[in-house]
């Protein structure tokens, strides 16, 4: 159904900032680490199109900053971590996304009179 999918895909993005940081919680990350831990969350299917320009964002906003770093396995990796900012950020929402989770799974199980 092309409105579910609609709707999915919106609420999908509206919360991928967040899933992000989160990542980040515990420490830095590069961007394709990111991207494949996003992926194997099984919702949350994004493309590195996506998470990239995000962390751009994320970064320009003070959320995160960054530090290139050689690899052993190809070239340098951009290793992305949490500022201040991005901790309080995260922390802003965690007890609201759990409200609003709470929220709609409440309405969503509830058996209305017909």
């Amino acid at each position: 159904m092309v409105l579910q999918d609609s709707a999915i895909s919106q609420l999908q993005r509206g919360v991928l900032e967040f899933c992000v940081l989160a990542l980040m919680r515990d420490g830095e990350r590069y961007g394709f680490e990111l991207v494949r831990a996003l992926s194997d969350a099984g919702g949350v299917v994004t493309s590195e199109g996506t998470v990239y320009p995000l962390l751009a964002r994320l970064r320009r906003d003070g959320l995160v900053e960054t530090t290139w770093r050689e690899s052993s396995a190809g070239p340098r990796r951009r290793y992305y971590r949490l500022t201040r900012a991005g901790h309080e950020a995260l922390d802003a929402f965690t007890p609201e996304w759990a409200r609003f989770r709470t929220s709609v799974d409440a309405m969503l199980q509830t058996n209305p009179a017909v």
